[in-house]
């Protein structure tokens, strides 16, 4: 009978991931410059830490780690917004996992449900429905988040309940896209990247092509991975070869789930429902154009920001000044360097949002390594 663990094992097997580290280290002796790369999504840092990965890489490699994580970016006033229709006469706020604790100017989302907000984690966005369908007297808030790879679940909600006639279920949209955030890391002047391993998943829905750009317009190889460790060193593997042979390629390690076009019947799911927001500001990198998502026009009556636009508070708040969480986000510091790491901010106390998400480099850090960090000057 085959069992789960027959599926992933191959995947981390260690005289597998040593035979990659090797061929890494050999390959890397041909490439003169430092070989700086971003993964881009949480996912692959908390591998990257977990595993060991770090350890096993020769010292002209260096990890970067980048703004993939749709908790992380989320800036402080998107979060008072979800607190100010949680606090709403009749509203039950719904939303997913870690967004709960990401802390806002007045507290998180936990905060304020322990003063008697009803504020619902969930881990199914489809289970919206069964709330608003048993809270008719009720408006029911879905604070949505979540890159491309969770927008096409937040489509189908809204198709639902249309279908429903649910009139009492509003969204509150922040789905995020990768490429324009990756543009915007590209266009610091202090930027060190010079490849990237990109997130598998968001491909599975909107393909490998969404990468292209960012290999045309930088020079930089692009390897879309899964999140396995085997899957990581093989994409550093590739990365690292096509650097010895002076290449920049789009590349898919991830092959058995990624194509170079995606899900398309998830992506017209989504066009028939979202339109390209002009502007969304994101936590430590700032406003990115085209980087978000917003209902069309015809949905505007399920417009959680629309229906309680005179509620909701709209001016920009930044980060404590003792979190840099905006550095590591935008790949310039790691979670070593700032001051409060492990001290005033860690998993039960966050000052910042990279160390409440599960996918959040902080988080990843302070879970694998501790407070005492002594990391190779390579990542």
């Amino acid at each position: 009978m085959l069992e789960l663990k027959h599926l992933y094992q191959s995947f981390r097997d260690p005289q597998t991931i040593a035979n990659l580290a090797r061929e890494i280290e050999l390959t890397a002796k041909l490439v003169k410059q430092p070989i700086n790369i971003m993964e881009v999504c949480g996912g692959h840092t908390h591998t990257i830490m977990k595993y060991g990965l770090l350890d096993l890489l020769p010292d002209n490699i260096e990890f970067i780690h980048g703004p993939g994580c749709p908790v992380c970016i989320m800036p402080k006033e998107r979060i008072d917004q979800a607190a100010a229709l949680a606090s709403q006469e009749n509203v039950i706020l719904v939303t997913l996992g870690d967004m709960i604790r990401v802390p806002g100017s007045k507290g998180s989302l936990a905060s304020f449900r322990a003063k008697g907000c009803d504020i619902r984690p969930i881990y199914d966005p489809l289970d919206t429905l069964k709330i608003a369908r048993d809270n008719p007297d009720k408006t029911v808030v879905f604070f949505a988040i979540g890159f491309e790879t969770s927008t096409p679940m937040t489509a189908i909600l809204l198709q639902l309940a249309e279908q429903e006639k649910l009139e009492n279920l509003l969204l509150h949209i922040n789905h995020v896209l990768v490429p324009p955030a990756i543009d915007a890391v590209m266009h610091d002047p202090k930027v060190r990247v010079n490849a990237f391993i990109g997130p598998a998943h968001v491909s599975v829905i909107s393909g490998a092509k969404i990468y292209r750009s960012t290999v045309e317009n930088y020079g930089t190889p692009v390897v879309v991975a899964g999140f396995e460790p085997v899957d990581v060193m093989e994409s550093i593997l590739r990365i690292v070869r096509q650097k010895a042979a002076g290449k920049a390629e789009l590349d898919i390690q991830y092959s058995r789930a990624v194509s170079e076009d995606g899900n398309l019947t998830a992506q017209a799911k989504v066009n028939q429902f979202f339109n390209v927001r002009a502007q969304f500001r994101w936590r430590g990198l700032g406003p990115i154009p085209n980087s978000a998502l917003q209902l069309k026009p015809e949905y505007a009556h399920r417009d959680a920001e629309l229906h309680f636009k005179d509620r909701l508070p709209v001016k920009e708040i930044d980060d404590h000044k003792a979190c840099q969480c905006g550095d590591i986000l935008r790949g310039l510091a790691k979670p070593k360097d700032c001051k409060v790491f492990g001290r005033g901010c860690n998993p039960e106390t966050p000052l910042g949002s990279c160390m409440v998400s599960s996918e959040g480099a902080c988080n990843a850090y302070y879970r694998y390594q501790g407070i005492d960090i002594k990391e190779p000057h390579h990542g």
